[in-house]
C-alpha cells in the first residue's frame, strides 16, 4: 500500500483544501468496492443516440496547455470498421476522419498534444499497428505513440519490446474488445514488461461504457476488485483506467487514495452524455492523478464537449492545469515531474 503526497490537496471547489487527504493505514483492510447502482441496473444501454451540440472554434483563450490523452488513430480500414460497429452497437460516430484528418483537426484548434490509442482486435495484428503509430509519431512530433498487442498471443513481449525500441512510450489494452479480465494470467508478463521498461500502461478496465455486441460480457470480466489486484501484484506498473472507472466511480475513487501507481482519465464522463450523476469524488480526490481525454474522434457530440465541461468546473489552484494537460505530459516522460 502507498501513501498519498502532500501535493494531492487540490479541490474542484476553487482552491486549496487546507490539510492533504489521508491514506488508510497499512493494517487496516481495503473497504468494500461496492458501491452505487450499476449502469446495468440503471436501465443505461448501447447503443445511444448522437447529439447536436454546437462545437466551439478552437480552445478558448488563456487555458493551460490542453493534452488529449485519449486520442484513436488506426490506418485506414481499421477506422472504416470501427466506426461500422459503434455506428451500429455503440453510437453515430460524428467525426469519422482518417490519422492525417484527425491530427489536423484537433491540433489545428489549439490542442497541443495527443496521446494516440490503437488496440489489437484479434492476435497477428499489434506488430503493424504498431509500426503504423510509430511513423506516426515519428512525423509529428506532437504525437505521443502507445503501442498495443493482444494478451497471449505468441511473442507478446517480444513485440512490445520491440515497440518500444520503435519509440513509442506505453501501451494500450482493452478488455471488452480483447476479452480478458484484468489479472487474467496471460497479462502477467506484460505488466511486467511495463513495469520493467518503466512505460505506463493504460487499460479499459471498468465495466462500461460496454455493448451487449462485445464478444465477452464486460460485467463478467471488469471490477475495481480485479485491477486492485494488479496494483498490489505489480507495484511498480504504471496504471492508466479509462472513462474513469465507469461505472464504479466510487470504487475508483478508493483506488486512487490508496495507489501512487494509478491515474485516470475522464473520457466520456464529465460531458452529461450518460444519464448519470457527475462523478466529483473520483475528480476530487487526487487530481494530479485525473487526465483529460475525449475518445475523439469516435465520439458522438462535439470535440470540445468535455473540455468546456471540465474547465466549468473550476478546478483550483494547479488542479486544471494538470488535469487538462500537465497529468498527461509527466505520466508519458514528457516533463520533468
Amino acid at each position: 500500500m502507498t501513501r498519498s503526497p502532500p501535493e494531492a490537496a487540490s479541490t474542484l471547489s476553487g482552491g486549496p483544501s487546507g490539510a492533504p487527504h489521508a491514506a488508510p493505514d497499512d493494517d487496516v483492510p481495503a473497504p468494500c468496492l461496492a458501491s452505487a447502482p450499476s449502469w446495468r441496473e440503471l436501465g443505461i444501454r448501447l447503443p445511444m443516440p448522437a447529439l447536436a451540440d454546437e462545437e466551439g472554434p478552437r480552445v478558448a483563450p488563456g487555458l493551460p496547455p490542453v493534452v488529449d490523452a485519449h486520442v484513436h488513430l488506426f490506418p485506414d480500414r481499421v477506422f472504416e470498421a470501427v466506426w461500422r460497429w459503434f455506428d451500429q452497437h455503440g453510437w453515430p460516430i460524428r467525426y469519422k476522419l482518417h490519422t492525417p484528418d484527425v491530427l489536423s483537426f484537433l491540433l489545428s484548434r489549439g490542442v497541443e498534444r495527443v496521446v494516440a490509442l490503437h488496440y489489437a482486435h484479434k492476435p497477428g495484428m499489434a506488430r503493424a499497428l504498431n509500426a503504423y503509430v510509430a511513423q506516426v509519431a515519428k512525423d509529428e512530433p506532437r504525437v505521443i505513440g502507445l503501442a498495443t498487442v493482444f494478451p497471449g498471443e505468441p511473442g507478446a513481449t517480444d513485440i512490445l519490446a520491440e515497440a518500444f525500441a520503435l519509440g513509442l512510450k506505453g501501451v494500450k489494452l482493452h478488455c471488452h474488445v480483447q476479452c480478458f479480465a484484468p489479472d487474467a494470467p496471460a497479462l502477467q508478463e506484460l505488466y511486467e514488461v511495463c513495469a520493467q521498461a518503466g512505460k505506463p500502461l493504460v487499460m479499459h478496465a471498468g465495466r462500461e461504457p460496454a455493448s451487449p455486441r462485445y464478444p465477452c460480457d464486460p460485467y463478467a470480466l471488469c471490477s475495481a476488485e480485479r485491477v486492485e489486484r494488479v496494483l498490489k501484484d505489480h507495484p511498480k506498473l504504471k496504471l492508466c483506467v479509462p472513462h474513469l472507472g465507469a461505472d464504479e466511480f466510487d470504487a475508483y475513487a478508493r483506488l486512487l487514495e490508496r495507489h501512487d501507481t494509478l491515474w485516470l482519465d475522464t473520457t466520456m464522463t464529465v460531458g452529461g452524455y450518460f444519464p448519470v450523476p457527475l462523478p466529483r469524488q473520483v475528480l476530487e480526490v487526487r487530481p494530479e492523478r485525473i487526465l483529460y481525454g475525449t475518445d475523439f474522434p469516435n465520439i458522438p457530440y462535439a470535440w470540445d464537449r468535455e473540455l468546456k465541461a471540465l474547465v466549468d468546473l473550476r478546478p483550483g489552484g494547479d488542479a486544471l492545469a494538470g488535469m487538462l494537460g500537465g497529468n498527461a505530459l509527466k505520466l508519458y516522460g514528457e516533463v520533468g515531474c
